[in-house]
């Protein structure tokens, strides 16, 4: 996924600690329930702590002392989870990133009943393990490592390999790096209920290309770095799904219909208190969903939901079971709107429960006792985000939970039975606060701790991010956000800077703290005299219905910059805005963005600053391009005309382009596909070359700074700052 500038973006994260979830094929959340739902874990210096509500008593559960035979401590401890019977904690440290994540490292287990810290998979090499779990019982870890399953009897430390073919190619229990980046898949295996056997994720990659990215500065002979990596119109990995036996290391591999080459499996996962899988599974083109159930002892699978689109389809989040497990919950577009409905087991029984012209955001809590389904969405501000709950049958209206008069951006973490839950809030123009709260009454624990008390000593921004709504000439309603300059004068002209990202990635325009602040610039905007603006184009993921968010399919590169430059062309209208100092910049996406408007749009964008751009297309990788832009074996006609190559005879502005030569994203290739290009029409430029940098560009003693001052230099210089 061809992610916006991450350094822009402010994530509010509380101090709360990390314990994984059990059994679950990807990460959870940030808050760790304990069983008892009225209970939190934590790390801090006494050891991992339950923290009791709604009084905040809090109690040892791992001490200190213990965890520190082994030189454990908060400071080095990434995440942790509990056995069920929660006598014992699997640990996990030593971190290594395997792509963008640290996902591999060692783990420990540390036992309360003998008050014992052992290490796990210690024949292994250090820091290769990855996603460790508990078996059931608890007298049992299982990992990957080396693309290996293990499971090793925790009492002896004897361990016995349960997959042996795993090679840097084939590959059992985690992915591959597309899988990873476009699925969001890296956990890939689950134990079973009873404890019994693993069904986990093959990928076979050995027909899958190297791109060789290439070393020139750690040696004094350069040295290439392959990366496995599957470009537009090349097959992907073959995927399948197989359950081992624990005691016979025998795997059965679930029949599931249709090539396996040319369909994807992104979901997989046991049902609650059975023998039985689900998994979704995604045609090549990603505009068929199927869902499946499998019997894990015969290997009878069958087909019991299907969906089509005729754009694309998502893959799915993790399934949630009601009724004794014979129903579970799942989103889809079908209606027009991201909606949530009750399926049956057997798929011939489908419930709304969600109902009404707008989108779900997320799914919140599912609190089956009491009938309510609660979510985040914003019906009427597609900027924003709140609570709301409904009738889990599908019976009952729509109500809002968060108070409205807090405008702005709201999370919640909700206990499992909807007690209490960790209230965020953030908007552009608020800090993030946060307050532990009775969802049940509304109330905050603490009076001290709420936040309307913490919000009443914050001072307000003297200049406020300003939201807006434009209409462009093609009848495109666009939300944006502006930041004007320090003592602005509506009679004065100033310079106008856009920020763009552009593609069904992700949004820019929200009311969350950041917005209207651009951490790439060395110094104040507001206070140099610049207007920063970003405006939301069609294709942006933002909750206004399918329509919205599809109309760029195969359209990426051609309608987005066309919403784009319509708005700067209205923008431009306005009195106070200097025409002839307009600039864009954007990253990965964006930077693509910030291309096409240069090149499509010059009599607009005088200067542009393009990062971690993608020039052309067909150099991305398959998931993601041939989601958003249809099959390339068809026809590779959108490919051309939505890629910035394209169009780079047209520029007549001022262009910074950066990359980094070790990005195993969009690789550095794009670079110099468009230098060639620009070269050719003789186009004058500036280039900013990171070596070995990956695509956040921030590795290295002084590359973040040098890169802000790199940003500013160029945007001063070539559209100067200040009132005309």
């Amino acid at each position: 996924m061809r992610l916006k500038n991450l350094a822009i973006i402010v994530i509010f994260v509380a101090s709360i600690g990390g314990l994984l979830p059990p059994a679950m094929a990807q990460y959870g959340g940030a808050i760790n329930w304990a069983k008892n739902a009225n209970a939190y874990y934590q790390i801090n210096e006494q050891g991992i702590v339950s923290v009791a509500l709604p009084k905040n008593d809090r109690k040892v559960v791992v001490p200190a002392a213990l965890l520190g035979t082994k030189g454990l401590h908060a400071g080095n401890i990434k995440s942790f989870q509990l056995s069920e019977d929660g006598q014992k904690a699997l640990i996990f440290t030593n971190t290594k990133k395997v792509w963008r994540y640290e996902t591999r490292g060692d783990y420990y287990v540390a036992d309360l009943s003998t008050n014992k810290v052992t290490q796990i998979g210690k024949d292994k090499p250090a820091s290769s393990l990855m996603f460790a779990k508990f078996n059931p019982t608890g007298d049992k870890v299982a990992y990957v490592s080396k693309h290996n399953i293990y499971v090793e009897d925790i009492a002896t430390n004897s361990s016995k390999a349960l997959t042996t073919d795993g090679t840097d190619r084939i590959i059992n229990g985690t992915f591959d790096w597309v899988y990873e980046e476009e699925f969001g898949c890296r956990d890939g295996f689950s134990w079973s209920p009873d404890g019994t056997a693993i069904a986990y994720w093959q990928l076979d990659a050995r027909q899958i290309k190297n791109f060789l990215m290439i070393n020139n500065t750690d040696s004094i002979y350069a040295y290439t770095i392959p990366v496995e990596y599957p470009k537009v119109g090349e097959n992907p990995s073959a995927c399948k799904v197989g359950v081992v036996d624990i005691n016979t290391a025998k795997t059965t591999w679930m029949p599931v219909p249709g090539d396996n080459i040319q369909h994807y499996i992104p979901r997989m996962e046991w049902i609650p208190n059975s023998k039985e899988l689900i998994l979704q599974q995604l045609n090549r083109e990603q505009n068929v969903s199927k869902i499946y159930v499998a019997d894990a002892q015969t290997a009878k699978v069958n087909s019991i939901y299907e969906e089509t689109d005729k754009a694309w389809i998502d893959a799915g989040e993790p399934w949630k079971w009601l009724n004794d497990n014979k129903e579970f919950i799942w989103q889809s577009e079908k209606d027009g709107w991201k909606h949530y409905f009750r399926i049956s087991k057997d798929g011939k029984k489908q419930t709304l429960i969600t109902k009404g012209n707008y989108d779900v955001i997320e799914n919140s809590l599912i609190d089956e006792k009491n009938n309510i389904f609660y979510f985040m969405a914003s019906p009427t501000n597609a900027t924003q985000k709140y609570l709301f709950k409904t009738k889990l049958d599908g019976k009952g209206k729509l109500e809002q939970v968060t108070p409205s008069i807090l405008a702005g951006t709201h999370s919640y973490d909700i206990s499992p039975d909807g007690t209490y839950a960790l209230h965020r809030f953030q908007s552009a123009n608020s800090r993030p606060v946060s307050e532990w709260m009775n969802l049940t009454t509304g109330n905050p624990l603490t009076m001290d701790g709420s936040l309307t008390n913490q919000l009443g000593k914050i001072q307000p921004p003297k200049n406020k991010v300003e939201f807006f709504k434009i209409t462009t000439e093609d009848g495109v309603e666009m939300d944006g956000w502006m930041k004007k300059p320090d003592n602005f004068n509506p009679a004065k002209k100033y310079p106008v800077l856009f920020y763009v990202y552009g593609e069904p990635a992700s949004q820019t325009v929200t009311d969350t703290y950041g917005a209207g602040i651009n951490r790439l610039y060395e110094g104040d905007m507001a206070k140099d005299g610049y207007i920063y603006i970003s405006v939301e184009n069609r294709g942006a993921p933002a909750p206004k219905g399918r329509e919205w968010r599809k109309s760029i399919y195969q359209q990426i590169g051609r309608l987005n910059i066309r919403d784009q430059a319509m708005a700067a062309k209205k923008i431009m209208e306005w009195p106070f805005v200097d025409k002839n100092r307009i600039a864009v910049w954007g990253w990965s996406g964006g930077g693509s963005s910030t291309l096409n408007l240069l090149f499509q749009y010059p009599e607009i964008y005088k200067t542009g600053i393009a990062i971690a751009a993608v020039a052309n297309q067909l150099t991305y990788d398959n998931i993601y391009q041939e989601r958003y832009m249809g099959s390339p074996l068809k026809t590779k006609e959108a490919y051309t005309l939505g890629s910035p190559i394209n169009y780079a005879k047209n520029l007549q502005g001022n262009l910074l382009y950066i990359h980094g030569t070790g990005d195993d994203n969009v690789h550095y290739q794009n670079a110099e596909m468009l230098i060639n290009e620009l070269i050719v029409h003789k186009k004058v430029f500036q280039l900013m070359a990171y070596p070995n940098r990956s695509h956040s560009i921030n590795e290295g003693a002084g590359t973040s700074a040098h890169l802000a001052a790199t940003f500013t230099k160029f945007l001063k210089e070539n559209c100067p700052p200040g009132a005309q």
